[in-house]
């Protein structure tokens, strides 16, 4: 396993990111993953013996199921919390009340409360803001995200899913005010979809923040079940739940390519795809949730949501 640095930080996370959104599958997290407590502690296993130290949720995955497991099996093998680095995130509706959603300083602080309590930990080491939030002003956002790092409960801080304009606006606020700034961002990139390499990509390398792409495989359109000829298969999350948007004649003709490229190296199109993700020089970690081989303790190479 190789390690980067979490943009410009001295945190080394492996190049691997184990994403837990399929644990649980509550409420209408359902259409992403179901993976119970005994799987998602061999996929932990799997995952830490490989050498993977990086490990993703959410406070809505599953309502707060997939962080409940993710702690529990941290737990129940018995791993060095000192050794894995956690990353969470909040923004998503967690309640019917009307301050449980978005950025506001008491959402956050709410939720990060809860996750802390959902993991069984002290501390987040990456804790991200989950999307935008257009009705609270960004620096009461980052004040309350600088007051957890202040007070140790969060190591650093991040987002998902920003536009280019606004996460340098927020590390301007940060910056003038002295506060910790973001170091990471995560948003979707496959070699299905590389919008972001107009403005994004720039950003981000001006400012040596990390890259962390969710969703390499497109929602497992590039696994090497879908072809031009077969759209549809089954057992494929993506048949019933098409998402993220791709241009999928665009995607067809790179799976096309890289299906020949496969056969070259002995490899799986999905290994091809994470491989060229891997060798950007601006991706810290790609965060990828593999499921284990029937009757095997190997991993697929695949984006699980299929």
């Amino acid at each position: 396993m190789k390690y980067n640095f979490l943009g410009n930080t001295g945190l080394l996370v492996s190049e691997l990111c184990f994403g837990t959104m399929t644990f649980g599958g509550r409420g209408r997290w359902v259409a992403i993953g179901q993976q119970p407590q005994e799987e998602a502690n061999a996929l932990l296993k799997i995952c830490v013996e490989a050498g993977i130290n990086f490990f993703d949720t959410a406070n809505a995955y599953s309502e707060g199921l997939s962080e409940e497991m993710l702690g529990q099996g941290i737990r129940d093998l018995g791993l060095d919390r000192h050794d894995l680095v956690i990353a969470t995130k909040a923004r998503i509706r967690m309640g019917a009340g009307v301050n449980r959603v978005g950025l506001s300083r008491v959402h956050l602080m709410q939720e990060v409360e809860a996750s802390l309590r959902r993991l069984k930990t002290d501390f987040i080491d990456l804790y991200q803001i989950h999307g935008v939030d257009a009705h609270t002003p960004l620096e009461e956002t980052l004040r309350a995200l600088e007051d957890m790092v202040r007070s140790g409960k969060v190591r650093h801080v991040g987002c998902c899913n920003l536009p280019a304009w606004q996460v340098m606006k927020a590390l301007g606020i940060a910056e003038r005010r002295g506060w910790d700034k973001m170091v990471s961002c995560q948003h979707y990139y496959s070699l299905a979809s590389r919008d972001i390499e107009r403005e994004l990509v720039p950003m981000l390398q001006d400012q040596q923040l990390a890259l962390l792409p969710w969703s390499p495989l497109a929602g497992g359109l590039l696994s090497g079940k879908f072809t031009r000829e077969n759209q549809s298969p089954e057992n494929a999350r993506r048949t019933n739940f098409d998402f993220p948007l791709v241009d999928k004649e665009r995607a067809f003709d790179c799976i096309d390519v890289m299906g020949e490229i496969a056969k070259v190296h002995q490899a799986s199109v999905a290994q091809i795809a994470l491989a060229w993700q891997l060798h950007q020089p601006f991706v810290s970690s790609v965060i990828m949730a593999p499921k284990p081989r029937p009757n095997s303790r190997t991993i697929w190479a695949v984006w699980p949501y299929n």
